[in-house]
């Protein structure tokens, strides 16, 4: 069975580690005023990657936090995956480059279909598609906007253009610690058969554990944030429960 990966994320705005209560920018936490801190205590404490999103970066359509990124993947041992505010394949290649490992495209998925394509043709798995959801259809913008794409019908078509993982949240639980979206989560998986990191709504060690025991269906991640900031549980505590230790 193929290991079920915890990812903490760090959410960046301007340079701090904050959270957001369903994508609302108005309702901001600040949690950190250093990424690279935050992640190397959730290295030190065993994780293997870290999930960081450029809200700034979301929500202006360009890198912002950019620099804070690119310290954290140097400076640290440890994967580095990054969404918001990427566009342009000079944005893509430039974390690439400088030791990012994945780069997640959310909005272009939707606006930009065809440079999708080209990135998912050129970088292969070093691209994640995120498929952030409101009612089963695709956000962008920095969720600020509501396609009417379902999520489904876009993980299937960039299924076949190459997509090997993607993100799934389901915006209504994000930042709620109210319990993940396992129907939809399993649902994606099904739909496209390629690998879905489960984002949004994991409060108890319990949650991790519901989704870990969806693996053979394709689950193969989750992301955790507002658990961690709020100490329901740590990062060590999370990987010895799911068996990634």
């Amino acid at each position: 069975m193929s290991e079920f990966i915890l990812y903490p994320a760090i959410d960046m705005r301007n340079g701090k580690c904050v959270r957001l209560v369903q994508g609302d920018y108005a309702k901001e936490t600040v949690y950190g005023d250093s990424p690279l801190e935050m992640a190397s205590l959730f290295a030190k404490e065993g994780a293997k990657w870290i999930h960081l999103v450029d809200l700034d970066g979301a929500r202006e359509g360009k890198k912002v936090n950019d620099s804070h990124v690119i310290s954290i993947a140097k400076e640290l041992n440890i994967y580095v995956q990054v969404g918001g505010g990427i566009r342009t394949e000079k944005d893509v290649y430039e974390y690439l480059s400088q030791g990012v490992e994945r780069v997640i495209l959310g909005s272009s998925a939707v606006s930009n279909p065809n440079f999708v394509k080209k990135m998912l043709n050129t970088y292969g798995h070093h691209i994640a598609i995120g498929l952030d959801a409101r009612d089963g259809f695709v956000s962008t913008e920095g969720w600020l906007e509501t396609s009417a794409v379902r999520a489904e019908e876009l993980g299937r078509e960039l299924a076949n253009e190459g997509a090997e993982v993607f993100i799934f949240t389901d915006i209504a639980t994000d930042g709620m610690l109210s319990g993940p979206n396992i129907g939809s989560t399993v649902e994606l998986a099904k739909t496209t058969g390629k690998q879905v990191i489960a984002s949004g709504g994991v409060s108890s060690l319990t949650d991790l554990e519901a989704l870990a025991g969806r693996r053979m269906d394709g689950v193969s991640g989750a992301i955790v944030g507002k658990a961690l900031y709020t100490n329901q549980f740590t990062v060590s505590e999370a990987l010895e429960r799911v068996g990634c230790k």
